[in-house]
C-alpha cells in the first residue's frame, strides 16, 4: 500500500490567528465551510480545537463516499490535525502569518491508497479531486474570515 497524498494552500487576507480560530470552531464556523461533498455534519464532542470529535460524510466522487469520524488534535500553534477513527486518513491544516494582516493556510491530506490497478488510479486521481474539495473549504474560509 502506497501513501496518497493531497496538499492544498491559499494567501488568506487576515491574520494567522483569527483564520485558525475560525477553522478551528467545529461547533459554529466550520460547518459553514464546507461544499456540497460533505454531508451528515456533527460535532460529537468537544465543538472548540483539541479534543473535538467531528463526524461527517465526504463524497470524493459521484461513487466514492467516505464515513468520517475524526479526532481533533493541536500539537502545535496554528496546527490543527483531523484523525480518522474508519480510516488511515490524517488531514492537517496549518495557518502561518504571511506578511501584515495576512496568513497562509495549508490543508495537506494523507492516507493508505489501494494496492493494484484500483491504488494507481487511487494515486493518480484522488490527490486532484481532494484538492479541488479543499479549495473550495479554504476559498469559503476566505469569504467568512475576510469580511471582519
Amino acid at each position: 500500500m502506497a501513501q496518497v497524498e493531497a496538499t492544498t494552500e491559499r494567501i488568506i487576507a487576515a491574520d494567522a490567528e483569527t483564520v485558525f480560530d475560525a477553522l478551528a470552531d467545529y461547533s459554529g464556523t466550520r460547518g459553514k465551510l464546507l461544499p456540497e461533498h460533505f454531508s451528515e455534519y456533527e460535532v460529537r464532542e468537544g465543538g472548540d480545537g483539541e479534543g473535538t470529535l467531528v463526524h461527517w460524510k465526504l463524497q470524493a466522487t459521484s461513487k466514492r463516499v467516505r464515513d468520517c469520524l475524526l479526532e481533533v488534535t493541536e500539537p502545535t500553534d496554528g496546527q490543527l490535525v483531523e484523525k480518522d477513527r474508519n480510516s488511515s486518513m490524517v488531514t492537517t491544516w496549518t495557518v502561518t502569518p504571511s506578511g501584515e494582516g495576512k496568513s497562509r493556510a495549508v490543508v495537506s491530506t494523507v492516507w493508505n491508497g489501494a494496492g493494484g490497478i484500483g491504488g494507481f488510479f487511487e494515486r493518480t486521481f484522488a490527490p486532484k479531486g481532494l484538492g479541488r474539495i479543499y479549495d473550495s473549504v479554504l476559498a469559503n474560509l476566505a469569504t467568512e474570515v475576510e469580511k471582519g
